[in-house]
Formats: C-alpha cells, sequence, structure tokens
C-alpha cells in the first residue's frame, strides 16, 4: 500500500484515510486492500533459482527488491501472490494488519478508516524510503509574524488631513526641463528661445503668457552666467534637444545641453512652493497646448475672412416704433430677407431693435453675396429713411444691454401683442 511520489507524511496519511473511507468494516476493507494489491502487483515473468524455496510441495519465490511473495499456481503455470502476504491481528482491542512491507496499519472506529501508527519506527522508514523532510512540527510551532495595526479611518464628513509638503524628485519621463551651458554672454531671451524651439516649442507660463525660460545671472548683478533652463511643452522635445543642440556651434560657442536636474539647497521652504492649479486652470491650460499643436489648413492667398459675409444696414428704423408695435421687427426682419434672397442664400437676419442707429443685421453664405446685397441696399430708401449698408468690420458690438425696467417693458409689449393676435383669431372663428 506504498503510495509512490507522495509529498509528504502528513499527504501519505490523508490518502490512507481517503481510500479507507467507504468501507464498513476492518475485515471488509483489509479483504478489499488485498484484492486491489494482488492486481497492482506485477507477476515475475523470469525469476532467481536462488531466491525460490519450498514449503511443503509449494513453490515460494520471494522478491529481493520488494519483499513480495509469490507461489506456484500449478493449474494456470504462473505465479501468484501468496494468500498470506498480509497478516492480520489485534492489539489492545483494535484490529490491526501487517502489509507485505511490514506497515501496520490500526482500525479507526469513529472515522472508519485504516491509519499507520505514526512512531519513530515508521518515520524512519518513510523517510529512508522517500526521503527527508523537515519536521513539520518546525513550521506549525513558528509564531506567526506580528500584525501591523492600520491606522484608523476617519469617519464619514470629515476631511483628511493634508500631508505636510516635502521636497520631490521629477520623473525622467516626465521631466521637460532642459540645462543649457555655455551660452553667449550677450544672448537675449528671444534669441535664447527661438534657439531652442528649433526642437520644438517652449512652454508658457499660463497667468503671465511669458515663456517659461530662465537665463541664469551672476549673483547680486545683471551679468549672464552662460547657462540657462528652458521647459518645453512635450517631452519629445528633450531627446530631440539633446541629439541636435547639444553641441551645436552658436556664436563661436559650443552649446552644451542636457536633462535638468533639480537638487534641493539648505532646507525645503514650503512656503516657496507654488500654489496648486485648479481643474479648470489645468483644463484651460491643456486646452491652449492642444491648440498650438491643433492642424489646421492654411488658407490660400486672396482668401477673405469670414466676418466680410456680414452685411450691416443702418438708418433702418426707430427703436421707439417698436413700443407701440412690436409686430414690426418681425416685418422688417422678413422684407430683408426677402430682399437679400435675390442675391443668394441668407443665412440668418437680426434685428437690433434697441440700437439708436436702427441696426440690423444680414449674413450671407458668402463674401462675394455679401457685396453685391450692399450695392443692391445702399442708398435706398425705406419707411422714408435713407439707408447706410456696409460690410461688418469684425469688431463692433451693436447689441444693447438692456435694464430691467427695460426688458419688463418689452416683455409687456409682447404679451399684448400676442393677446392681440388671439383675440383676432377668435373674432375670425365667430364671423
Amino acid at each position: 500500500m506504498e503510495n509512490p511520489n507522495p509529498p509528504d507524511e502528513i499527504q501519505a496519511v490523508n490518502d490512507l484515510s481517503t481510500s479507507a473511507l467507504k468501507t464498513t468494516s476492518p475485515v471488509e476493507e483489509c479483504d478489499k486492500t488485498l484484492a486491489e494489491s494482488q492486481e497492482n502487483i506485477e507477476k515475475p515473468q523470469e525469476y532467481d533459482p536462488e531466491n525460490v524455496h519450498y514449503e511443503g510441495d509449494l513453490a515460494i519465490y520471494t522478491d529481493k527488491k520488494s519483499g513480495y511473495q509469490f507461489q506456484w499456481n500449478k493449474d494456470k503455470n504462473e505465479w501468484e501472490p501468496k494468500e498470506n502476504n498480509i497478516q492480520y491481528d489485534f492489539e489492545d482491542d483494535t484490529h490491526v494488519y501487517t502489509d507485505s512491507d511490514g506497515t501496520k496499519l490500526f482500525w479507526d472506529k469513529e472515522k472508519k478508516a485504516w491509519f499507520p501508527k505514526l512512531d519513530d519506527d515508521f518515520m524512519a522508514k518513510y523517510q529512508m524510503s522517500y526521503g527527508f523532510n523537515e519536521d513539520v512540527s518546525k513550521v506549525t510551532n513558528e509564531k506567526p509574524p506580528p500584525q501591523v495595526e492600520a491606522p484608523a479611518k476617519a469617519p464619514k464628513g470629515e476631511k483628511r488631513k493634508a500631508s505636510e509638503p516635502t521636497w520631490f524628485e521629477v520623473d525622467e519621463k516626465q521631466n521637460t526641463n532642459v540645462y543649457v551651458s555655455n551660452l553667449p554672454l550677450d544672448i537675449e531671451e528671444q534669441e535664447f528661445v527661438d534657439f531652442m524651439q528649433k526642437c520644438g516649442l517652449v512652454m508658457r507660463d499660463p497667468t503671465t503668457g511669458n515663456f517659461k525660460i530662465k537665463l541664469y545671472k551672476e549673483p547680486g548683478t545683471e551679468h549672464l552666467k552662460g547657462d540657462a533652463l528652458c521647459t518645453y511643452i512635450k517631452k519629445e522635445s528633450v531627446e530631440l534637444a539633446l541629439k541636435v543642440l547639444d553641441d551645436y556651434l552658436y556664436k563661436g560657442k559650443r552649446i552644451r545641453v542636457e536633462r535638468a536636474k533639480f537638487q534641493l539647497k539648505g532646507e525645503y521652504d514650503p512656503k516657496l512652493k507654488p500654489k496648486m492649479k485648479k481643474k479648470k486652470e489645468k483644463l484651460k491650460l491643456r486646452k491652449q497646448q492642444e491648440k498650438l499643436f491643433d492642424w489646421r489648413p492654411e488658407k490660400k492667398e486672396g482668401d477673405r475672412p469670414k466676418h466680410e459675409r456680414i452685411v450691416i444696414v443702418k438708418n433702418l428704423f426707430e427703436p421707439s416704433i417698436f413700443d407701440q408695435d412690436v409686430s414690426l421687427i418681425l416685418e422688417i426682419q422678413q422684407d430683408l430677407r426677402d430682399e437679400a434672397s435675390k442675391i443668394g442664400e441668407v443665412r440668418k437676419v437680426n434685428i437690433y431693435d434697441r440700437h439708436p442707429e436702427g441696426v440690423a443685421q444680414i449674413i450671407m453664405s458668402t463674401p462675394e453675396e455679401a457685396d453685391q446685397v450692399v450695392a443692391m441696399l445702399n442708398g435706398r430708401w425705406f419707411m422714408k429713411r435713407q439707408l447706410q449698408v456696409e460690410i461688418y468690420d469684425g469688431k463692433t458690438k451693436y447689441k444693447i444691454m438692456e435694464t430691467d425696467s427695460q426688458i419688463n417693458q418689452r416683455l409687456d409689449g409682447w404679451d399684448k401683442f400676442l393677446e392681440g393676435d388671439e383675440a383676432t383669431g377668435k373674432s375670425k372663428a365667430v364671423e
């Protein structure tokens, strides 16, 4: 009943217990074990006559390797396992059987399984057969490592305290700063920016709009030292600057370019740390940077700006007339659309009813169409007023901001206009 490759002593015991759980009595288990062992034992095909002895007329062959005995069956003319390879016995009112290899197994009434007696003799024989394993008791007796108490979580609703600011190292993968040395002493800031932008765009400060560069000066003077710091927008620009600008001859000087490394001088002063940007400021900065790298097709020579599609009509009305009849806004708007449609597509018509100059706006599809509308309407008479028509300059704001009282007055006028339409509709229905 040997397991050829047991993992350890405990596993061997578990295997024996698992195989015996289905038995109901020690006698039946012994019979079953004997039958299985006889089926699994390889019958000898060749044997050494010196290992054969006789018990009466019965020939017995003993396998020197396993110690297992076979008896000769005259009817079948072959060797078969000897019947008394397993011995049955009782010890202290407990069923015991001895296997062919000399292992004693004891019957456990509660678990209904055979278990070997784990004494020194059994462990010595087991370790000689399968190798030596460290004592399992050493593992079980080891004390577990001391558990570190986790910091108590703050109750819900209570803000987590911010950690004290400390000095930190900039990750090289995210570092877009380069240190430049051996510069000409008469270099200007713009010259330095133009030189560094050969390899990429230089970052601007989001608040001041100035380039993020620094030309170092001698302490207490305005004389340049010949070294500087430059911050790119993209980290790829740093790699390109190291390859292109390093050892570059500029104004008779061999420029040296390397990754900027920041070191703490003296004690860290958290008061000098720049304030963290708000989420909106970070988003605005990111959009500005993305816009710099946004690709847009170049305008063709002679292309006119979009604002030249807009026609401005002045002296079209007197703003006070809308206080008496607000429906005139829609009528004037439709009249302008009808006239401009004779030239081309009209995108939109706006009436600035509060502007003192009586201004209206007509948006055409192309600047050329807008030119034709100006030629058609300029100088014409409308409601006893001569029109002044021109192309929009793209800057002037014609919308007039109203006060609260003016807004309420205009809304009252619209309410009366709508009520009048409803009354007119009812009278027509009655007729």
